[in-house]
């Protein structure tokens, strides 16, 4: 076939406007402590972790109903025969409009889908300040939103699904 005969067709395709829209990604506080250095960063044995994650969410006063700000709270210590090696503490935040998203649906979007789209990025930072602490990279598993979510708003959910019977 020549390139004569072909043809050249090509179609515009509009995408569908996205309903959520996220203006600006930000660290909102960052805190690393290494209280016990360079004495915590000799050693073999690996330290006991504990991990703590955690959302909030409030709407911005401005003309702008649908204008959010999301925040993702992690903490990271680690400890060594009870000592501790370090602290790392980041709120991770976004400046997020919900247009053409129901209100009803602002809640669990606010707390389940902005923070899934943060999170890469927060543990980027956690883990880049782990290295500058001195320690190997700590790498975040990834995190189930929706059944963090699901825990802390149980009681709400229920009495939600309870009144919608009635």
């Amino acid at each position: 076939m020549s390139d004569k005969s072909k043809k050249n067709d090509t179609a515009v395709i509009s995408a569908p406007e996205i309903p959520v829209n996220i203006l600006a990604q930000y660290v909102r506080d960052l805190s690393f402590e290494n209280p016990n250095a360079p004495g915590s960063l000799r050693g073999a044995a690996p330290p006991e972790m504990e991990i703590n994650i955690g959302m909030d969410a409030r709407k911005l006063p401005g003309d702008d109903e649908d204008l959010y700000e999301v925040v993702l709270n992690l903490s990271a210590t680690a400890t060594r025969d009870k000592a501790a090696m370090f602290l790392v503490e980041l709120q991770y935040a976004a400046m997020v409009t919900l247009k053409g998203v129901p209100q009803k649906t602002h809640h669990p979007v606010l707390f389940i889908e902005i923070p899934r789209l943060l999170f890469p990025y927060a543990r980027q930072i956690i883990s880049d300040m782990t290295v500058q602490g001195g320690y190997p990279p700590l790498m975040l598993n990834p995190v189930d939103f929706q059944a963090l979510y699901m825990e802390r708003f149980k009681d709400d959910i229920e009495a939600a699904r309870k009144a919608a019977k009635n």
